[in-house]
This record gives C-alpha cells, structure tokens and sequence, in this order.
C-alpha cells in the first residue's frame, strides 16, 4: 500500500515542480508584453452601487502611482493546460476543470482586455451583469456535462450521507462555479492575498482527492499549486504585477468544478472560508447600502476594511493565509471523518 501510493504521489509532485518551473520561465515573456503594450490596470472609481470609492481609492493610491500591469494569470492558465494535455495521465478526469479553466480565465480575460484598453470612467471592465451572465452560462454548460454526460446525481452531505438530488445537480453545479469563480474575483485585492487563499485551497483539495484515489483530480490540482506558487513568488508585498479577472475567474471557476467532482461541495464553504467571507462582506456592504442606506464596513471586501482601520496591507495577508491553512487542515479533517475519503 505504501509502495503504491509512493507511486501513485511521485508523478504529482513531478507535475507540480514542472508546471512551476514552467510559470517562472513564461514570466519573463508575459512582462516583456505587460510592459511594451502597457497592461497597466486602471483603478476602479465608483463601485457595484455607484458611488465612488474614495476610501478603497485612497488607501491604494500609492500602488496605482507606479506602472502595474494585470493580466498575470494568463501565465498560470497556459503553464497548466501545456501540462495537462501533455502530462496528465487521466484526461476523463481532468477535462471539466480544465474547461472551466479555459472558460472562465476567457471571460475574466475579456474583462481584463477592456478595462487595459478601455477609455471610459467609472467601472473600467466588462459590466457586471454581463459578467456574471457569461460565467453562469458556463458553469451550466458544464454541468449539464457533468450530470448527463458523466453521470453524477448526488451530493455528500459530510456525517449524514449521500443526498440524490437528480438533475439538480446542474445547479449545485452552477452554483459552485459562479460562487467560487466570483468569490475569488473579489479577494483578489491585495498583494499575494488570493494566490495564497488558492494555494492552500487547491493542496487540500489535492490531499482529498488522493485519499480518494482520483489521482487525476489531484493531479490536476497540484498543477495548479505549482503554477500559483510561481505567481505568488512575484506577486507578494511589493506586487510586481497582479493575475487580474483571467486569473481570479480561471482558478475560481476551476476550484468549484474540483469540488464537485470530489464530491465535497459542503467543504468547499470551509475549505475556502477566507473566500466565503470576502465575498460575503460585499454582499452584506450592498444589501445594507440598498435597503438601509448605511454602510456596515468602512470599505468592503472585508480585507479593505481591515485597510482602513489601519491593518497594514501584509499583516492582513499573512494572517488571511494562516486562517486559510487552519481551515483547510478541519475541511480535511472532516473529509476523513465525514465520508468524503
């Protein structure tokens, strides 16, 4: 047993060096283009409800004084599909996250493109509503692929069991895929915060998928490990550059279809609790705004507030980090103990 699994582990970590070797050695080109088309990312000024964000504006009007390109996520996008289609020795298992890669870092893309080359004011990128729009078609293409193709009807509700919820499961679907890929966009705002939540997200998905014997699946994620610990490399305090919409959306979009096909979409709240409650601070800060026409953070997400009560940009960070990797140590734990493994 012991033998096998040293087997079955040594062409992941391999896959994971490779893909990170990979990244550093595209990183040159991506920044010889960043800098020679001038990627730089133009700051957002009014925000989802349309007010102007002076307190988000202010607190990073150092960092947007500096040529500070975006689009970085693309060099992660290409390293793992390279090693995917050329190394990866399960496809069957690996083709839906893939394509929610593709797909979802082509929408964030398409956001990234026009808020480099945009002209006009205020919310420089695609609307949200659009958006929003093209990653739920995706993640409903997807999973219809998911149920009638591949044949998944239930769900895994840890220490209860599993719950057969039928075609349902194209929405579950659709929901972890929306959720994740948005959750992501919006905690990619401070230096090194996302490429760490999603290197930690992406082990422990790893770790599950392997105690599960989808060595494909955990292939796939250590793929990804190895392509964010390259983007991470640059893009801790100070940021040489950011992964922008391509890169929150990819690995986003990616991570939810990940928990679906390990069956742990009731870790993934868990896993990715940083996530839950970046993005569920916004929401809060929306809702209040709308219905109460108050403010419940002084900046949302919550890492802005945290900004602007004086929480200096890295100590956020590092500390978002180590709750990230507490979190993921208990979603696997209870992977263990829950029937997940």
């Amino acid at each position: 047993m012991h033998e096998q699994l040293v087997d079955e582990m040594m062409p992941m970590f391999i896959l994971c060096a490779v893909t990170f070797v990979l990244s550093m050695l595209l990183t040159p080109i991506y920044t010889h283009f960043a800098y020679k088309y001038k990627f730089w990312k133009k700051q957002r000024t009014t925000s989802t409800t349309g007010e102007k964000l002076s307190v988000m504006n202010k607190l990073h009007a150092k960092k947007f004084t500096r040529h500070f390109p975006t689009m970085a996520g693309i060099i992660g996008v290409t390293a793992i599909i390279i090693i995917t289609l050329l190394f990866n020795y399960s496809k069957a298992q690996t083709l839906l996250p893939l394509a929610a890669l593709i797909g979802g870092g082509l929408v964030g893309l398409l956001d990234d493109l026009i808020n480099v080359r945009g002209k006009g004011k205020g919310i420089a990128g695609l609307r949200s509503g659009v958006k929003f729009t093209l990653i739920i078609g995706l993640g409903l293409a997807l999973g219809l692929y998911f149920h009638y193709k591949l044949g998944y009807d239930l769900v895994h509700i840890p220490f209860a069991g599993d719950w057969v919820v039928g075609a349902a499961i194209v929405l579950l679907f659709a929901f972890s895929v929306v959720a994740t890929g948005n959750a992501v966009n919006i905690s990619d705002g401070l230096d090194g915060l996302a490429g760490g939540l999603l290197t930690i997200s992406y082990g422990a998905f790893a770790i599950i998928a392997v105690l599960q014997g989808n060595y494909g699946i955990a292939g796939f994620c250590f793929t990804a490990v190895g392509a964010l610990l390259a983007y991470v490399w640059f893009n801790i305090y100070p940021a040489r550059f950011m992964m922008g919409d391509v890169g929150s959306f990819a690995f986003g979009t990616a991570l939810g279809v990940v928990a679906m096909l390990t069956n742990s979409l009731f870790l993934l709240p868990i896993i990715g609790i940083l996530f839950v409650i970046e993005a569920g601070s916004s929401l809060l800060q929306i809702t209040s705004k709308e219905l109460f026409g108050r403010k419940i953070f002084i900046s949302a997400p919550i890492h802005h507030h945290l900004e602007a009560k004086g929480w200096p940009e890295t100590k956020i960070t590092m500390r978002f980090w180590v709750i990230a990797a507490i979190a993921a140590a208990v979603g696997i734990i209870m992977a263990l103990g829950g029937g997940v493994v």
